[in-house]
């Protein structure tokens, strides 16, 4: 006897099957004056409670280690801004004073740190601890190509991660300078593989390889229509606009939004300046904005809904982070030069969360149309 299944059911069934976590999304365009432009989505099954936060040079930072003692103790040569997460100075995507950005995204599965020996620890950091490493130290993604060869990531947990004593984050990176010169870092087997990005395109598991090779099976789609084809002695019409991209995967898995950023980013109409660059980013990252109660991540904790907490894109010519949130669609910009003069050498923090977005009342703005004349 077969069992009756509503549509409902199927579709939650479905749902929770092929939830992603942590589904981030990360594109890339480059302007007509010649800025890079990054953009970014933020999403988990548990609040991030993001903040920006403002670091100036000339701050001693450091590494921790799984017991809670220090790695790796260095200076901030550069100063930087960006998303933080859980009121820990991390940053999950930020800029720095010499156009190096840097976005963490979720590897569950993939990511495999060092472990934490006499030789390694003084030159080791948490996974969630790389950004800051990055844009504190260096200006060019060459520069961190070379540096990466001396520090490992080891299994620190991130306070607050699910519990108060925190997990481990499985996590690999994406940077790019103002050039718009990519890279990926990657915690494989213990040490950091590096791959050239040459899309600017990136997601999560599997690895970035992966991705790439993943490209072949979406060869044929194309931006243009395919108005009519020929089939024996019939010709079919298409029914409407968008037939180059049909068999374009849509659902919220990372294979699957690697090659819809692809497309999107690829194909994205030229933009004359920094500013068209960064409005036509926040357009293209609109078809990675996921529904509350289309994905259920029980990533961390108990089941949840997953949705985009926050958008962001980078300007890297013109030092400016951009960002709206869930609550809040307005966009909003922290103009790094700005922010490291009012925090006055301060590390400091400025408000992401918190604000919903206004509806503005046009009603009373009617005009009066004039009749056509006869």
């Amino acid at each position: 006897m077969i069992r009756k299944v509503s549509v409902a059911a199927l579709i939650a069934a479905f749902t929770l099957a092929t939830t992603p976590s942590f589904a981030c999304t990360g594109i890339s365009l480059k302007a007509g004056d010649g800025a890079a432009i990054r953009g970014r989505t933020l999403e988990f099954g548990f609040p991030m409670q993001s903040k920006v936060i403002v670091v100036a040079a000339g701050k001693e930072l450091s590494g921790t280690l799984p017991d809670g003692s220090k790695g790796l103790i260095y200076t901030s040569r550069y100063g930087f801004v960006g998303a933080n997460a859980l009121g820990l100075p991390v940053i999950l995507d930020g800029i720095n004073d010499q156009g190096l950005s840097v976005g963490l995204f979720y590897f569950p599965g993939y990511a495999k740190y060092a472990d934490v020996t006499k030789e390694n620890a003084s030159h080791a950091l948490a996974p969630q601890e790389f950004g800051v490493w990055a844009l504190a130290n260096f200006a060019t993604v060459d520069e961190v190509r070379e540096a990466v060869k001396t520090i490992v990531l080891v299994p620190t947990p991130a306070p607050g991660l699910g519990s108060p004593q925190g997990a481990v984050a499985g996590a690999h990176f994406f940077l790019q300078d103002k050039t718009g010169k990519s890279i990926v870092v990657e915690p494989i087997d213990g040490t950091l593989k590096v791959h050239d990005a040459p899309l600017g395109v990136m997601t999560n598991a599997p690895t970035y390889d992966w991705h790439m090779t993943n490209l072949a099976n979406y060869i044929n789609l194309s931006v243009k229509d395919v108005t009519s084809a020929k089939v024996g002695p019939l010709t079919i019409q298409a029914f409407g606009s968008g037939s180059g991209l049909l068999g374009l995967p849509g659902d919220f898995t990372p294979p699957s939004r690697f090659v819809r950023a692809v497309a999107y980013s690829q194909s994205a109409a030229p933009n004359k300046t920094a500013d068209d660059a960064v409005l036509a980013a926040f357009h293209i990252l609109n078809q990675f904005d996921i529904p509350e109660g289309s994905v259920v991540n029980a990533a961390i904790g108990e089941p949840a809904d997953e949705i985009t907490e926050w958008t962001s894109v980078a300007d890297l010519q013109n030092l400016r982070w951009y960002f709206r949130t869930h609550t809040d669609q307005s966009i909003r910009v922290v103009d790094l030069k700005q922010a490291l003069a009012a925090a006055k050498g301060q590390i400091s923090t400025i408000e992401m969360e918190g604000t919903t977005e206004t509806i503005g009342n046009v009603s009373a703005g009617v005009t009066s149309v004039k009749p056509a004349s006869k």
